[in-house]
């Protein structure tokens, strides 16, 4: 495995860290307004991701880090390409972000429930759009010989796309309602154990819609290993609710925990060696040579990033274990 294999598999560690970790804070967001049947309830689903949604974030920031130092034509051209839903995101996180922080400083309800309101959709945004994004990496988007991004915003909204940004989001709300099953006891607990066995069917039936429209244009079929990663993340949410029924949630945890990972896999094997493909010709397309830096930068990146990453899992390893027990009537609440 030469440099440039290494960072794309790692930026795709990543993104895949990202997208488990951050996708239970995200499903956990968007069922805010409506698991929750009181104030102390939304604040109990509130705490149950307070010690962890911040720094669940961080691995969105070292991917783009990681994607600017290790691939920087790919990043100029991901990021001026996608701009505005990139910029909704954005909003979205923040809207999340000091929603989380402000919802407390009155006691007003009504405060409180714009904030909750405001709170589902900022976790609703990135949800959605993180697959938008990812549909259109798989199918293509206009890019010209100088690497440039040559389309609109509308030409980003196709049904492929709209189909991978529903997938997510319902993948990430059964996440998100199985870690609170975890997290949480009591009436919430029940209610959320309930939305989750309810959510395993719809989230196989759009991931099966997406590959009915996307098949003729993307090559998961027949990319080898990762061809199996889409059955293989249907297999495994499904089985989530087999897990519920016998009352495992930490079984159906980490079954959704590995169907986000192999649908992230399936997405970044189907990529490879491209990593965003030109819909105008195949030899404009980006691929881990051309849109690399020079090989000193990813040896020395490489070094820093073999020395530092241990400390980082250990870190992040400990809040977890920290921060493990069930949050109950009695648990102090903070948000």
């Amino acid at each position: 495995m030469d440099l440039n294999t290494l960072w794309f598999v790692l930026i795709a560690v990543l993104f895949a860290g990202f997208f488990v970790l951050d996708g239970f804070d995200f499903g956990v967001g968007m069922l805010l307004p409506f698991l929750g049947r009181d104030d102390r309830e939304r604040r109990t689903m509130i705490n149950a991701i307070g010690p962890f949604w911040d720094g669940n974030e961080v691995w969105l920031i070292t991917a783009g880090g990681a994607m600017f130092a290790a691939f920087p034509n790919w990043y100029a051209t991901f990021f001026s390409g996608f701009y505005l839903p990139l910029l909704l995101i954005l909003v979205g996180m923040i809207l999340r972000a000091v929603g989380i922080e402000f919802r407390s400083k009155l006691p007003s309800p009504a405060w409180r429930a714009a904030w909750d309101g405001l709170i589902a959709l900022g976790s609703l945004l990135p949800a959605l759009l993180f697959g938008v994004a990812i549909g259109n990496l798989l199918r293509g988007v206009p890019i010209d010989a100088q690497m440039n991004y040559v389309g609109g915003f509308w030409n980003l909204l196709h049904p492929g796309a709209l189909l991978m940004g529903l997938t997510l989001a319902l993948l990430f709300l059964l996440h998100g309602a199985l870690f609170l099953a975890l997290r949480t006891d009591g009436a919430l607990r029940q209610r959320a154990t309930a939305v989750a066995r309810g959510l395993g069917l719809p989230a196989v039936l759009a991931a099966a819609a997406w590959l009915a429209v996307a098949c003729g244009e993307i090559n998961l079929v027949t990319a080898g290993a990762a061809g199996w990663a889409p059955a293989g993340a249907a297999v495994a949410a499904l089985a989530a609710s087999g897990a519920l029924a016998r009352k495992r949630p930490g079984v159906a945890f980490a079954l959704t925990t590995a169907a986000i990972g192999l649908l992230t896999a399936a997405v970044f094997g189907a990529l490879y060696p491209n990593v965003m493909p030109s819909s105008l010709s195949p030899q404009w397309n980006l691929t881990i040579h051309n849109a690399s830096s020079s090989p000193y930068t990813l040896k020395v990146m490489t070094i820093i990033t073999l020395t530092l990453l241990p400390l980082v899992l250990a870190y992040q390893s400990w809040s977890y274990w920290v921060f493990r027990r069930r949050l109950t009537s009695t648990s102090k609440l903070e948000y």
